[in-house]
């Protein structure tokens, strides 16, 4: 595990803006770039900026690389329960994949009953409804409790700046999102893959508690698991030992959207800035949830990366 000091010394050299020539189709995310191949294949480049309440607040040293090597490692845990687009990973903040149609509906799976929003599971639970997305919930819940299965909430795919529109599996073929088939076979895929997923967490002491996937549809048509999968970005992951608390310990992005809601912060207007202690910390959750979920100790690769992962990338125009 890298040490404070350490960390606090990657901090300026974060990634944060990756500028790559490219002559195929060349898209920018908030936390990644997507770039094109001849050949029906795909380059997702990671970098280290850290977003939330939809927009980028801060580079975290070393995230892109966390993200993109524990998705792989969770990609090579699901071969058997669902295929996925990666092919392979060239750089630590690279990876080689399939080039998918994304299906146009999100995966959320929910294993507890929490939340503070007014759409969340908790805030609705506790103002007295018990049939919620499509399912029904039994009495007695409290906060934080585990849901008696995993549930389901497809979303849509929402545009910059708009906010995603909770479905449900009626809604999802009603409105010819999926037809039926497809759509069970995604529901049991994602039933599994988070499953598998809190096994994992719960050896390593921690508690997947909720997460998002994405699907796409491979080259030939295969359905196959795409995007990043079980990340500090993409789950939340509490510390099991913190369950009982009032607020469970985060070990995610939920972390630092904590810190900024105590400075009063909601997403409006200019965000304060992250003090190099949070930065910090927030960095050596990311590290430490990887480190314990793969069983690995995590390697950096030194900054600064740009002409590094410029050189991976560029190697596949030869």
């Amino acid at each position: 595990m890298l040490a404070e000091k350490e960390l606090k010394a990657a901090i300026p050299h974060a990634l944060r803006d990756l500028q790559i020539e490219w002559p195929y189709d060349h898209s920018s995310g908030k936390v990644r770039e997507s770039l094109s191949l001849p050949d029906r294949r795909r380059l997702l480049v990671t970098t280290d900026r850290l977003s939330a309440f939809d927009i980028v607040l801060a580079a975290l040293p070393y995230k892109g690389q966390v993200l993109n090597q524990l998705s792989a490692f969770w990609f090579e845990q699901m071969a058997d329960v669902s295929p996925s687009h990666l092919l392979a990973v060239p750089d630590p903040n690279v990876s080689l994949v399939h080039e998918c149609e994304a299906l146009p509906v999100e995966v959320i799976v929910r294993g507890y009953i929490t939340g503070s929003t007014k759409t969340a599971l908790w805030t609705l639970y506790a103002d007295g409804n018990r049939e919620m997305y499509g399912y029904s919930f039994p009495d007695g819940l409290q906060k934080n409790d585990p849901l008696p299965e995993p549930i389901i909430t497809p979303t849509t795919k929402a545009g910059p700046g708009e906010h995603d529109e909770r479905l449900t599996r009626a809604e999802v073929v009603d409105r010819g999102f999926l037809d039926p088939q497809t759509w069970d076979t995604v529901q049991e895929a994602a039933l599994a893959i988070f499953k598998r997923g809190q096994a994992v967490a719960q050896k390593a002491g921690f508690c997947l508690v909720d997460t998002k996937y994405e699907f796409g549809r491979g080259p030939d048509g295969t359905l196959m698991l795409i995007d990043e999968v079980h990340t500090p970005d993409s789950s939340r992951f509490w510390k099991a030992d913190t369950m009982d608390e009032p607020q469970p310990d985060q070990w995610d992005k939920e972390y630092v959207r904590l810190w900024y809601s105590n400075q009063g912060y909601r997403g409006d207007g200019t965000p304060p800035a992250l003090p190099d202690e949070v930065i910090a910390e927030t960095a050596r959750r990311y590290i430490a949830l990887y480190e314990g979920l793969t069983g690995r100790e995590f390697e950096p690769a030194p900054y600064p990366a740009e002409s590094r992962i410029t050189n991976a990338v560029r190697g596949y125009l030869d």
